[in-house]
């Protein structure tokens, strides 16, 4: 397997929205090594082209949807200044441009203010953390009909497509951080229809527990990729991912009174 010949792939497969085949389906398969392998290779040819990482995505952190996809563990890539878009508000337009089979989640963001380390609990990683807020990430995949394996989402941008961060939170407006996060719900609707709904706890029992374990498994995968002071990093999906199509309103219903629901509107 050449990392640089297939980051060049799915870096064309990005530039003109199209389809490839799974690498893991090629002969000689694709290993999750070698999937992150390419994930650093694409993390430098975007950084060439321009780009500026702005922190991560961590995806297939909801345990209730693993079964659907055949993904089993969490997966992550960095996302950038060109694909997060931080709202003033709490409604935003999302053309759907270039984003190949994509799908809308929600999710519970963090901003940090320290860097944080592998090993850290959730106590000292609060200590870490600038603010919380609540975000619509846009994910979408290069292969066909969702089909893919653990590897192929590793090296297809861990599926990221975009990334909407509602208003920021103050990390002290909060009490307990980890419960009241692990114990959130919240609603999806679709033209104002609900259309799914979950909790904190689907996201590896809850998205500040899912940073903490992220954080373990970056190091063992990725250590060559750390988060900084200004970095945002989403934690997951809460509802199954829905697919998208121009022309719908999503809304969002978070039960937290701290944290804002969110309209996003979507376009060709």
């Amino acid at each position: 397997m050449d990392s640089a010949a297939l980051a060049d792939e799915l870096l064309a497969a990005w530039d003109g929205a199209g389809l490839i085949e799974p690498p893991s389906a090629r002969p000689g398969g694709l290993t999750l090594a070698q999937a992150f392998e390419v994930g650093d290779v694409l993390r430098q040819r975007r950084i060439a082209r321009g780009d500026t990482p702005r922190g991560y995505k961590i995806g297939f952190t909801n345990r209730t949807i693993w079964p659907r996809y055949g993904v089993f563990a969490p997966i992550w890539a960095p996302v950038w200044r060109s694909t997060v878009t931080m709202l003033e508000g709490t409604e935003a337009t999302a053309s759907l441009a270039g984003l190949v089979q994509p799908r809308l989640e929600p999710e519970i963001v963090f901003g940090f203010a320290h860097s944080p380390n592998a090993g850290m609990d959730q106590q000292e990683l609060v200590a870490c953390l600038d603010w919380v807020a609540h975000g619509f990430e846009i994910v979408h995949t290069h292969f066909a009909d969702w089909r893919f394996a653990a590897p192929d989402t590793v090296a297809d941008f861990a599926l990221h497509g975009r990334l909407y961060v509602g208003p920021r939170v103050a990390v002290a407006r909060f009490g307990r951080l980890g419960d009241e996060l692990a114990g959130l719900g919240l609603t999806l609707g679709r033209d104002g229809v609900d259309v799914d709904a979950g909790r904190g706890t689907n996201v590896l029992d809850g998205p500040l527990n899912a940073l903490r374990l992220w954080l373990q498994a970056m190091q063992e995968h990725s250590p060559r990729w750390q988060v900084r002071a200004g970095d945002v990093v989403t934690t997951g999906t809460i509802t199954d991912a829905w697919p998208m199509s121009p022309g719908r309103v999503w809304q969002s219903r978070p039960d937290h009174a701290a944290l804002h629901g969110l309209t996003l509107h979507t376009v060709p």
